[in-house]
């Protein structure tokens, strides 16, 4: 078994709506029928006996079967949601797609890594360490998935159907898309101010604030060193609070120190972490953590001090090993508690009572390790939420407006929160931004509390998912000129539009990216810009095999047709059929409320309906086409060309737009700007938008060199037409050929070369249409031949021009730019010529410097 590829699908894809790792995995013969070997399969479930196969295991289940089987399962076992699993036979004998769904990217490639080494060792019998496999797995998932806190709130925005967006391998994440978009890292969001947390990390400016707002606190003072501490104790009375001033987590706190040696351990402690020490009263009662999202408190909970109970034979060492073999507790903050951590505060608490590690504890007597509650340094939570007085909660609220934070812990020390503050002498010790949310998602004990959805709640409101407008366009040909009508039409509506293309990526018709970027990067980019009111999104059958969607889901899908020579031919797209396939994903992932605008003229397109998860709008030139005619006949949406006019039809609904009003149909004589003008419109109506809006957009919009590099632009020169197009595909050149054919011309000329990556017969079948339709014929090869010997892809353009019915003459020349100039030299008054430009915008601009009106 060898693995030639291992990708990520990101998105939505070909297989499945999962994330996903896909593998070529290339079988030799005895291995397409692994299972037929005598021991494989005991020796494989000895080495890991929760595998469990996909299918019914037969002669023909191969060893990529048993890579995807073990890839999914060991990720499993490893406490990763996935289920998702899929082995696919490629039209090549013994080679095989594998895909394997992931909830995090790298823990999936390790998963298929350990699967092969699985693999292997049971084909070899060799030994394989499901243990540590297992082990590594959960390390890696547990060090980069979203810890809880962040977790939580991710979960309320997907469980509200607003999209997502992890920006980094930490915690900072994107909810929504463009201008709609909020942004966390942790429990903060954008609204949280800077200012407020710099005072929240200030011990002392944060009481002096509370204490002007009318918040009970603990007196103290700053020091920054042991002697002053100690001073700073004495003056205040023993026993006090020793932190660092500038501190988070717990981390550096001691509580309850009376003594000398006492509070100069604790100053050291603290000192590590912060020069500046604050050294105040100590409030006698129970931690407790409120809270505060918005103006609302929405959890409370009490804290207790990490702890063992003594058993009368295990050392407080053994004791603390043993309470760490929780599977709830961890070293970070993803799991539900924190392994307990020995540290110089612990062996200072235990010295109070007359204790160290080696201690044995007598059975039944509770041994406190810190006296500082924190969940990060092993304390657990009982939550108390329901118990909250109201002005205590009021209270809470108070502290987190004084400071300035949308999302606040506030720590408050007293012997119960069914009282106020002032009742019982308690007061706030602390206020933290960012604070940690998972004492309040599973508390240790008590019910845990939708705080996710509470931050949320405050970022977005009620029936607001955070979404734009987002319409997806894919097939064969059009697809550009499509997509830049629709982004026109849309910046008629005042929406400020982000659109991807093959030429580039551009914001409110602004290029920011150059290239080929119908990708799903691209997609993302556009969807993460906050200029961006709608997306118009070109979607190339090579972005969505290598990566998958560049998002969820959209509100329009657009598929103009499905024709050939698109890379048939690569990454096992080998026949029209296997194109429709990927083409149809976007269809598959319109929104529930969305619309997909399907060519009813073209049976692999109109096949998608049934794929849709929304409404389905047909167009066609041809409003008899049996398959819009029934579609109207039930009453739903179709365009059709009727005379000089595009009618819209829904039910007792007809809309008429004249073709006049449309100037890129030339009146109605290209043909293939019909079928683009209807997708457009098409895609309008599901958005939803005014008619009067989508007719400007029509009537105003150029298929100009600069609007639509490519896109059928017209030139005059000394009295004949040139037309410029980026055809370069048999159906793009057979629609090309149609339309010329509808323009009047005393000679037809074309200048044509070929991409050496498209297959021999579509190369040959380009010159074969044109053949019968121009006098003229110039053949050009450019500088690039695409992995193709110098002269290949010529003289598979002469053979297509063989049985020529119509050209008379045919050149071949050297260069597209010379390619042009020979043409324009030839041209006469009354004369057509259509250039197939190869290097789009170069071309254009030597077309443009060199026409003569």
């Amino acid at each position: 078994m060898e693995i030639s590829r291992v990708r990520a699908l990101r998105g939505p894809n070909l297989w499945s709506r999962h994330t996903s790792i896909e593998a070529i995995v290339s079988c030799n013969g005895i291995e397409q029928t692994i299972l037929a070997i005598p021991g494989f399969e005991d020796r494989l479930r000895a080495r890991f006996p929760e595998i469990k196969f996909l299918e019914p295991a037969d002669t023909t289940f191969s060893m990529a079967h048993v890579l995807e089987s073990a890839a999914l399962c060991l990720q499993a076992q490893a406490g990763c949601p996935v289920t998702f699993g899929r082995t696919i036979q490629t039209v090549e004998p013994g080679i095989y797609q594998v895909v394997v769904a992931y909830t995090e990217e790298a823990v999936g490639r390790l998963a298929f890594e350990l699967a092969q080494n699985l693999c292997r060792a049971a084909t070899e019998d060799t030994p394989f360490d499901l243990a540590t496999a297992l082990a590594s797995l959960r390390e890696l998932d547990e060090d980069i998935r979203l810890g809880p806190s962040t977790g939580s709130i991710v979960d309320a925005a997907v469980a509200r159907g607003i999209p997502y967006r992890r920006l980094t391998e930490g915690s900072m994440v994107q909810f929504g898309w463009g201008s709609r978009q909020q942004r966390i890292q942790a429990a903060e969001t954008g609204f949280t101010s800077a200012i407020a947390e710099s005072i929240a990390q200030d011990k002392e400016m944060t009481k002096l604030l509370l204490a002007a707002a009318g918040v009970p606190v603990p007196d103290g003072a700053s020091v920054t060193t042991a002697e002053e501490a100690w001073q700073a104790a004495q003056d205040i009375g023993a026993p006090v609070v020793i932190k660092p001033r500038d501190g988070n987590q717990g981390k550096g706190v001691a509580v309850n120190m009376k003594t000398e040696e006492e509070v100069k351990t604790a100053f050291a402690v603290a000192y590590e972490i912060c020069s500046d020490v604050v050294v105040e009263r100590y409030l006698p009662g129970h931690d407790y953590r409120l809270l505060v999202v918005g103006k609302q408190l929405v959890a409370a909970a009490r804290r207790a001090p990490p702890e063992v109970i003594g058993d009368g034979t295990q050392t407080i060492r053994q004791l603390i090993d043993q309470v760490n073999l929780d599977p709830l507790r961890g070293d970070g903050h993803a799991s539900p508690l924190t392994k307990i951590k020995v540290d110089n505060l612990t062996l200072a608490t235990l010295a109070k009572i007359n204790y160290t590690l080696e201690s044995v504890p007598p059975k039944g007597v509770q041994v406190v390790l810190r006296n500082n509650a924190n969940l990060s340094t092993g304390g657990t939570a009982t939550d108390v939420t329901d118990d909250v007085h109201p002005d205590l909660a009021a209270r809470a609220v108070e502290a987190a407006q004084m400071i300035g934070l949308d999302i606040c812990g506030i720590d408050l020390v007293c012997e119960s929160v069914i009282k106020t503050l002032e009742e019982q002498g308690g007061g706030v010790v602390e206020v933290n931004a960012a604070p940690g949310l998972r004492m309040h998602i599973k508390p240790s004990f008590g019910k845990g509390r939708p705080v996710g959805e509470a931050i949320i709640s405050t970022m977005f409101k009620e029936g607001d998912d955070g979404r734009i407008p987002v319409v997806a366009v894919a097939g064969t040909n059009g697809k550009t000129t499509t997509v830049r009508l629709i982004a026109h039409i849309l910046q008629g509506n005042k929406y400020r539009v982000g659109m991807t293309s093959t030429d580039g990526v551009y914001i409110e018709n602004k290029r920011i990216d150059t290239g080929d970027c119908s990708g799903p990067r691209s997609a993302r980019n556009v969807l993460m810009h906050p200029d961006v009111d709608a997306a118009v999104l070109e979607t190339a059958r090579g972005g969505v095999l290598r990566e998958g969607l560049g998002f969820d889901r959209c509100n329009v899908a657009v598929v103009t047709n499905i024709g050939v020579g698109d890379h048939l031919g690569l990454n096992f797209i080998s026949t029209v059929e296997d194109l429709a396939v990927v083409k149809r994903v976007i269809v598959q992932n319109v929104a529930p409320t969305g619309t997909a605008v399907l060519n009813a003229a073209d049976p692999m397109v109109a096949n998608m309906a049934s794929s849709c998860p929304g409404s389905v709008t047909f167009f066609a030139q041809d409003g008899n086409q049996a398959v819009l005619a029934t579609h109207r006949a039930q009453g739903h949406r179709v365009l059709f060309q009727d005379g000089n006019a595009i009618i819209l039809s829904e039910g007792q609904f007809e809309h008429r737009i004249q073709l006049s009003d449309i100037p890129i149909t030339h009146n109605g004589t290209v043909g293939f700007q019909i079928e683009n003008a209807m997708a457009a419109i098409g895609a309008a109506w599901g958005l939803g938008l005014d008619w009067d809006v989508v007719l400007q957009g029509l009537r105003t919009f150029e298929n100009s060199a600069s609007s639509t590099p490519g896109r059928f632009n017209i030139f005059s020169h000394k009295g004949a037409t040139v037309i410029a197009d980026y055809g370069h595909n048999p159906d793009a050149i057979e629609a090309l050929t149609r339309a010329v054919e509808g323009m009047p011309a005393k000679r037809r000329m074309v200048v044509i070369s070929g991409a050496g990556d498209r297959r021999d017969e579509d190369l040959r079948r380009q010159t074969q249409i044109l053949g019968d339709a121009f006098d003229d014929i110039i053949l050009y090869e450019d500088q690039c031949q695409r992995g193709r010997a110098d002269g290949e892809v010529l003289a598979l353009l002469r053979e297509g021009l063989s049985n020529a019915k119509r050209t008379q003459f045919t050149q071949e020349i050297q260069g597209e730019f010379l390619a042009i100039d020979t043409a324009l030299a030839k041209l006469e008054a009354g004369d057509l010529c259509l250039i197939l430009v190869d290097q789009v915008e170069e071309a254009l601009a030597h077309i443009a410097a060199n026409v003569e009106a």
